[in-house]
């Protein structure tokens, strides 16, 4: 049995479950959130929510652990929020915004404006002597990456000095360069 889909989802205060023809409410301090579903069974019980399966096929048991995973992400982010930091490595390289339109100056001969969708808060700091941080939050984890995945692919990471959008925190595979 699927080692994650088994674990039972504990409801934090605060957070409201509702499960109807086959859709999966979550609403919380944060806001709300819903997932489909299919070909399980979902079930909130004694201020849990316990996935199960009805047999062993492969496919039901890789849905368990998907849909389990999933509907504790929405428990979290509504509660509690997620958070990605990315960080602006480069000469030059400045992040700015108004509302929810980010400003990236990444050395290209224009600017890149981007309009981040309303769900995520988007909040840019830029310190003297530092490399400028565009913080991204939102209850939704996955349209979070999504957002963050998106801003990266501008100008991702390369392996000689490092220049790039790069996630706060993550370690990077430098390459020594030529020799002389």
């Amino acid at each position: 049995m699927s080692r994650i889909g088994k674990s039972p989802i504990a409801i934090p205060a605060g957070v409201t479950v509702e499960v109807k023809d086959a859709v999966v409410t979550v609403k919380g301090k944060l806001g709300e959130l819903t997932q489909e579903y299919s070909d399980i069974a979902v079930k909130v019980e004694d201020g849990q929510v316990i996935v199960e399966r009805s047999s062993d096929a492969k496919d039901l048991r890789s849905k368990h652990g998907l849909y389990r995973s999933l509907i504790n992400n929405m428990i979290v982010g509504v509660s509690e929020g997620f958070t990605k930091e990315l960080e602006l490595v480069g000469v030059g390289y400045r992040a700015s915004n108004q509302g929810q339109k980010l400003d990236l100056a990444l050395g290209f001969s224009h600017n890149i404006v981007l309009d981040i969708v309303p769900e995520v808060t988007l909040e840019t700091v830029s310190e003297k002597g530092k490399n400028p941080i565009v913080k991204l939050t939102s209850p939704d984890k996955q349209l979070l990456g999504q957002v963050a995945a998106k801003i990266r692919s501008f100008r991702k990471p390369e392996p000689y000095k490092g220049k790039g959008i790069k996630f706060v925190g993550e370690v990077l595979r430098r390459k020594a360069g030529k020799s002389a």
